[in-house]
């Protein structure tokens, strides 16, 4: 349960802050839930802070690089021409 109030704090935080558009709210949201799931790995000892961070930095890049070659694709396709 207060697991779950942590969140709806952070939620009622952002609703006072007037953050209003469905972007800034899913990033916000987003940015939560990495910085829980950050913790919960740090008290699990799993990795070591910079491990973690370097590994993040690199899950980052791949995603970026996802998104890039995804619009490669989306621009490339071309539907061919009936004749």
């Amino acid at each position: 349960m207060t697991k779950s109030k942590f969140v709806f704090d952070k939620l009622a935080k952002i609703f006072e802050q007037g953050l209003v558009s469905y972007k800034d709210l899913s990033n916000e949201i987003l940015n939560i839930l990495k910085s829980k799931r950050d913790e919960i790995v740090f008290k699990m000892k799993l990795t070591s802070k910079d491990e973690t961070d370097i590994l993040s930095k690199r899950v980052e890049n791949i995603e970026k690089n996802m998104e890039k070659l995804k619009k490669k694709i989306t621009t490339k396709a071309k539907r061919a021409k009936k004749s």
